[in-house]
């Protein structure tokens, strides 16, 4: 078999053992669309008990969080066990990576994917289609293209984050917690007016970690809002470029750690 051969038939193996378990699968499923509900009706609890917060009423949070929960979620579909690297490091298991004949990223990336992830972006998926249907949006081809490039660029930005903080393991080890508080806190920061945030939260999430640009900002210019002050209203249309950016820092954490790995000494 071809490499790539090889990658689909451990996906399919991993989709078919948590798949054959229907009781189990269902409860996942279950418990990973109600944490969905729950942030989305946190949203609308805030944003009825207010005509708007930095600028967004209810229709137009709905289209930032569908957008940024729908990126997130496929990008925690494809990357989001790497959060079990810390896990595989004291554990030496990491090590059997090294010794196969393909690149130790892409082994770890599809060693496993959690299906269960799949309700948590149906949650995302919905609300965007809803506040789609809401909004006032100015439907032209720039629009379509606009909405791709947001999407995409948010999954390429959740997935190159889930990759740094797996980088970052290889010093830390045990410091999971730490780097989750910048994965998961991106997330939710992407799914909030980023007009709201300090100036300190808005060069960590809006610029090093470029959460801002999964949502807020594409949003702010799909539907000509006013954005962050001081900055123009069409720099949501730079996505692409956050997202290479976060592709870059993604790179260089990772090789850097993988070179500072020793390994377990067994």
């Amino acid at each position: 078999m071809t490499d790539l051969s090889a990658y689909r038939a451990v996906l399919a193996s991993r989709m078919r053992a948590q798949a054959s378990y229907r009781a189990s699968f269902a409860l996942d499923l279950g418990s990973s669309l109600l944490v969905g509900v729950v942030e989305l009706a946190e949203i609308a609890v805030l944003y009825t008990s207010v005509h708007g917060i930095g600028g967004l009423d209810l229709a137009a949070i709905l289209l930032v969080f569908g957008l940024a929960d729908l990126s997130f979620s496929l990008a925690d579909m494809a990357f989001g066990h790497c959060d079990d690297l810390p896990t595989l490091i004291r554990a030496g298991t990491i090590d059997v990576f090294y010794l196969r004949p393909q690149p130790l990223l892409a082994q770890l990336v599809t060693s496993d994917i959690s299906l269960r992830r799949i309700a948590r972006g149906g949650v995302g998926l919905v609300v965007l289609v809803i506040a789609l249907a809401i909004n006032d949006v100015p439907w032209s081809p720039a629009a379509v293209l606009l909405l791709v490039l947001a999407l995409l660029s948010g999954l390429v930005t959740f997935g190159s984050l889930f990759v740094t903080a797996a980088g970052c393991q290889f010093f830390l080890v045990n410091g999971a917690e730490m780097t989750n508080a910048f994965v998961y806190g991106g997330r939710y920061g992407a799914t909030q007016p980023a007009s709201v945030w300090g100036r300190p939260l808005v060069v960590l999430f809006g610029f090093f970690f470029p959460m801002a640009f999964t949502a807020y900002l594409p949003v702010v210019t799909l539907l000509g809002l006013p954005g962050l002050d001081g900055l123009p209203t069409w720099l949501g249309w730079c996505a692409p470029v956050a997202a290479l950016w976060a592709v870059v820092l993604a790179a260089l954490a990772w090789r850097v750690g993988v070179r500072h790995y020793q390994g377990a000494g067994g």
